[in-house]
């Protein structure tokens, strides 16, 4: 609803407005709308569009769609192929299936159009360029003014000003609503994806098995998904190494004796965690997904995360929206932040340890997870969503000394 409405009108004010139409935002948005809430997704690309991600889809993110939502799998993955910067492969198998494998444009219209099912409102071509919580724009305390610029036609730019009870900041990592909020960040790497055609042949002897290699960077590793016909191969690696980890990326196409074949897309992407003592909140506008920081850490993982604090970011919307005054708007932003930090915090947390392990010594993870079963076991039980990296290390002692650096 625009400005130019009564402000003093209730009915004229969202209950929720999530600000991006990534995972993050579309499950923010379900989790609210399902309540029967008034919500409005905006989203500034149109749908569906293209993100750099592998897609790989791992029991949690599995656990936390909508309920009857039909996954788009490519392939579904039962073996692991490890290497070492190209040496020592080994592949692991699992009679059941690992993870599933997503187009993100498909997989994300999907999660958007389970939202709006469920009553959420999505406008596109929509640019979030502020929020403020206080001002001229802003009627009461009770009130967000949500700022955007449109474009219609012939490309001539319009801007309104939308109000709500609570703002979902999902608008990823680059995310304006983070800054708004004062998200803070502490690894930043750089992840440069291309999505390679292939023969029919080649895609025969993907099916079923992805390629995960330990790169020649500390903390780097590289990565083929198969999707069909198309192979999606990337690498991730430190900010700051971006010459050697577009060499990483070139050679390591090259060694899969890929490089024949022409990309359809090649594409780069930051990913960004928080730190520990990040806020996750300012007054009735939360953050979640890649908005917020919220990834882990050693593989930079992201969907699962989104799905999970996006889903608890739309229910403690609902709570903030029905807050009648700051104090108990800012009691229910600590709830949520409490609920992120209990179970998606400790998984970060474990996930860093593994990511300066692995950045130390490649070699010694790249052994125990091709020569020894409890370590394949693990990775393979965390995959399918039968425990968490935080449950693995409360369970068993020796993980726990590794990862402290007494290994």
């Amino acid at each position: 609803m625009s400005s130019e409405n009564s402000a003093g009108d209730d009915r004229q004010v969202w209950d929720v407005v999530v600000v991006g139409a990534g995972p993050a935002g579309a499950s923010a948005a379900y989790a609210a709308a399902v309540a029967g809430r008034r919500v409005l997704l905006l989203e500034k690309a149109e749908l569906p569009r293209y993100k750099t991600c592998g897609g790989g889809i791992i029991g949690p993110s599995r656990d936390n769609l909508p309920p009857g939502f039909d996954l788009p799998l490519q392939d579904r993955v039962r073996a692991v192929t490890f290497s070492l910067d190209g040496r020592f492969a080994r592949t692991r198998r699992s009679r059941q299936m690992l993870f599933g494998l997503v187009n993100r444009p498909e997989f994300d219209q999907r999660l958007v159009e389970a939202a709006q099912k469920a009553g959420a409102e999505l406008r596109t071509g929509a640019t979030v360029l502020r929020v403020e919580q206080h001002g001229p724009a802003v009627p009461d305390r009770r009130t967000v003014a949500v700022f955007v610029q449109t474009s219609g036609p012939g490309g001539q730019r319009a801007e309104e000003t939308l109000l709500a009870r609570a703002v979902v900041g999902a608008d990823g990592s680059a995310s304006r609503i983070g800054a708004h909020v004062g998200v803070k960040l502490d690894q930043v790497d750089l992840g440069l994806e291309a999505e390679i055609p292939v023969p029919e042949t080649v895609a025969e002897d993907w099916q079923g098995r992805v390629l995960i290699d330990w790169g020649p960077m500390p903390g780097s590793y590289g990565w083929v998904f198969p999707k069909g016909d198309t192979l999606t191969v990337g690498v991730i690696s430190a900010r700051g190494e971006g010459a050697a980890t577009k060499r990483y990326l070139t050679d390591f196409i090259a060694r899969l004796g890929l490089a024949g074949f022409e990309p359809s897309l090649s594409s780069g992407h930051l990913t960004r965690c928080r730190t520990d003592d990040s806020p996750l909140s300012r007054g009735r506008v939360v953050v979640c997904g890649d908005a917020a920081g919220l990834l882990e850490p050693w593989t930079r993982e992201g969907i699962s995360y989104a799905l999970r604090s996006g889903r608890l970011a739309g229910e403690w919307a609902l709570r903030i929206a029905e807050a009648h005054d700051a104090v108990d708007a800012r009691r229910q932003a600590l709830n949520y932040a409490f609920a992120i930090k209990a179970g998606l915090g400790v998984e970060m947390a474990v996930g860093r340890r593994l990511h300066q392990l692995f950045a130390r010594r490649p070699g010694v993870l790249h052994a125990a997870l091709t020569g020894v079963r409890p370590a394949w076991n693990a990775f393979a039980k965390v995959t399918r969503g039968g425990t968490t990296l935080g449950e693995l290390i409360r369970n068993h002692p020796v993980a726990a000394r590794m990862l402290a650096g007494r290994e």
